[in-house]
């Protein structure tokens, strides 16, 4: 199946895709990705590049979104460096063996779980934040001990040339490789096997790339979008409220997956929205968004349209905004009011700078509302009241939930980043990049120490109830105090009863004396 749903771009460099993929995977099996330093060098040389080509990387991304300075660096430059700063710093850490807690029957074994790299990487990136999507993924797949092929958006033209162009100075040839392409170039990449891929993008692609994964068991993470619900009720400061609504909404002109897709409140708690609103935007953006530095713009013709066709469909609703210029690819920051599930705004994910507005009485009809759609990825609650937080976080599911913000949860690389159902599936950020391309791979070691042989022998035939009850009382879980220790108590106490037997025995020579 074609990848037509991508969209178009200029043809990219004739290549042999399974050239590439052999290379990669060659370098994989030569043992050149495993060691901890080539992984660390790697990554080195990574933030090496990111620093070296920071004003590089800022106006690629001004050139393809036209994406402001600040949102340039906050969202992209330095969220990428902190994260590999971080990375490097816990990369010994993490790569070590983990040894779990063992069992009464396995006191005398070593139970170990080792961080195996899964092989040859595939990673997809998206054209809304082209250099975040792909190359943070790409970082963790490093720090894991995998060969990486990386495949940028074709739709951000200037940051995927920037990528092709400028990774294989800083990174290893053999082993890290850009391919270039659009829709023709990726359908040919799925065709052959690696051993984990990463797409982040819409669920309709997300779909074929997990097709095409499953034809060779390949395990995925899928990082892809919906429409994320906000709620809000009378409790809160409306004013705080909808500037961090607005913020989230707005940044990228909402070519973000995690934007506040839609609102769900009162009538109410909308008209007191709506006019903070006015006021705010007007603070931020003048009375002519058109000529703010600090709106981004459209990424192309064809998205453009699609939400053309949006403002068209609920034109009698606009409440702020829906003024657009398809020359400039702007539309202006859009508020639709008293929008109903029918409404043809409410049919996918928006993906833009049109903020809807569906009224309901109370959080437990928001919650039936929620639970009626397919799961978000992201759930923002703006509420006071614990109840109604509890409530709701309780009885829905999404990928994750922001509590009284929005957008801020990607900034705590503790907390996993991921969808569930229709908006993803994985996650990653922080240790959970490298935990998503690492293989945990368990392992028993058993010793030929006498003791743990005479306590095993009840498994050999000839079976008696003796040695099935004997192996049955070894096994059974017992959940006391710690286990850890036990076999240094073992030993402790094999040799004190050794050292007092010989002790006894001198003293019954010296006697005989």
């Amino acid at each position: 199946m074609a990848l037509g749903s991508l969209g178009t771009t200029t043809k990219a460099k004739p290549v042999n895709i399974g050239e590439i993929v052999e290379k990669a995977r060659d370098a994989f099996n030569r043992g050149i990705t495993k060691p901890i330093e080539w992984r660390r060098r790697q990554l080195k040389n990574l933030l090496r590049m990111y620093e070296e080509n920071y004003n590089v990387m800022v106006e690629v991304l001004q050139k393809d979104l036209r994406r402001s300075k600040t949102e340039a660096v906050l969202l992209e430059v330095d969220y990428l460096i902190n994260d590999l700063k971080n990375t490097l710093h816990y990369l010994d850490e993490w790569v070590k063996p983990e040894h779990p807690p063992k069992t009464f029957v396995n006191m005398l074994d070593e139970v170990v779980i080792y961080n195996d790299p899964y092989g040859l990487v595939l990673i997809i990136g998206a054209w809304n934040y082209p250099l975040q999507l792909l190359l943070l993924p790409m970082a963790g797949a490093i720090a894991a001990g995998n060969a990486v092929i990386i495949k940028p958006s074709e739709l951000a033209t200037a940051c995927a040339r920037f990528v092709a162009d400028t990774l294989p100075k800083y990174l290893d040839n053999d082993a890290i490789l850009v391919l270039e392409g659009g829709p023709e170039e990726t359908t040919e990449l799925l065709t052959h096997k690696f051993d984990y891929i990463f797409y982040t993008g819409g669920t309709n692609v997300g779909r074929i790339v997990y097709s095409a994964a499953t034809k060779n068991l390949t395990p995925v993470t899928l990082e892809l979008g919906g429409k994320s619900p906000t709620y809000i009720d009378n409790t809160v400061d409306i004013e705080v409220t909808t500037k961090r609504i607005l913020w989230g909404k707005f940044i990228n002109v909402g070519q973000t997956c995690i934007a506040p897709d839609y609102i769900l409140c009162t009538k109410e708690v909308q008209d007191k929205f709506v006019e903070c609103a006015k006021k705010i935007l007007r603070e931020w953006y003048g009375e002519d968004p058109q000529k703010s530095p600090d709106l981004c713009r459209i990424i192309n013709s064809r998205h453009f349209s699609r939400l053309q066709s949006l403002i068209d469909a609920s034109k009698d609703k606009i409440a702020i905004g829906g003024r657009s210029d398809p020359q400039d690819r702007y539309i202006s920051p859009t508020i639709i009011t008293n929008v109903t599930p029918a409404d043809k705004i409410m049919e996918d994910e928006i993906f833009g700078p049109i903020l809807p507005i569906v009224p309901v009485e109370n959080a437990y009809e928001a919650i039936k509302f929620i639970n009626a759609r397919e799961k978000p990825l992201v759930l923002y609650v703006f509420t006071n009241n614990d109840d109604v937080r509890r409530s709701i976080t309780d009885n829905t599911s999404s990928g994750g939930m922001c509590i009284n913000d929005t957008m801020m949860l990607m900034g705590v690389d503790t907390l996993p980043f991921g969808g569930v159902g229709n908006s993803g599936l994985g996650a990653y950020h922080g240790k959970a990049s490298f935990d998503t391309f690492t293989h945990k791979k368990s392992c028993l070691v058993k010793n030929f120490a006498a003791i743990g042989e005479k306590l095993a022998s009840g498994r050999y035939p000839p079976y008696t109830e003796g040695k099935l009850s004997f192996i049955s009382a070894l096994m059974r879980k017992r959940h006391g105090p710690s286990l850890k220790y036990l076999p240094y108590v073992i030993t402790f106490a094999l040799g004190a009863s050794l050292a007092y037997g010989i002790t006894v025995w001198q003293k019954m020579g010296s006697e005989d004396l």
